[in-house]
């Protein structure tokens, strides 16, 4: 029983927050709704016993947003994320194609004749499912995650031109700072 009401609750959490990335007006909140969203889905996976895909889920989610946030600061500045904008463009467009969209496919859903099933499952399903998605290659997937982690943050690191610390020197002890701009931090 309890454990329904979470699985529903995780489910109601993923839809505002699919939903709340075209409420909100910018694009810092949109990102952080979509990983809200998105993480919700991870939650409801593991609620169905899929440990890996839940486990994955979540993880590539909150890598794929950090990194959103990371290019964000650095092409925009945190104030143009900040800033408020339009999610939604095309909005009539958008809604007639999101109908049909759905329509079609509850259309096939419910009017398509399923197999039955042949054999029986796996004895360890989230096993078989994790070789089915990464087969030989989890080695390389292992070595290559931190590698463009890495490289990320160098990009980031390089392409800074100044940081907030070097207002105060080599060893921060320079005082007054030395702001490229008057008024620097605390104006």
């Amino acid at each position: 029983m309890i454990s329904d009401i979470a699985f529903w609750g995780v489910g109601l959490v993923a839809v505002v927050g699919g939903a709340a990335v075209f409420y909100v007006d910018s694009m810092a909140r949109a990102t952080y709704a979509l990983a809200l969203s998105f993480v919700a889905v991870g939650l409801q996976v593991l609620f169905l016993q899929q440990n890996y895909v839940g486990v994955v889920t979540i993880l590539m989610m909150v890598m794929e947003m950090a990194i959103m946030a990371v290019y964000m600061v650095m092409f925009m500045g945190m104030n143009p994320a900040l800033m408020p904008m339009s999610m939604v463009h095309s909005n009539k467009t958008a809604i007639a194609v999101a109908v049909t969209t759905f329509l079609a496919l509850a259309t096939g859903i419910l009017m398509v004749d399923w197999p039955t099933r042949r054999g029986s499952p796996p004895p360890d399903v989230t096993m078989a499912l994790g070789e089915s998605l990464m087969g030989p290659k989890m080695l390389v997937m292992a070595v290559i995650s931190p590698v463009m982690v890495a490289t990320i943050v160098a990009g980031v690191v390089l392409a800074a031109h100044r940081t907030r610390y070097d207002r105060f020197g080599d060893d921060l002890k320079q005082r007054p700072a030395d702001d490229p701009q008057p008024g620097g931090v605390g104006r």
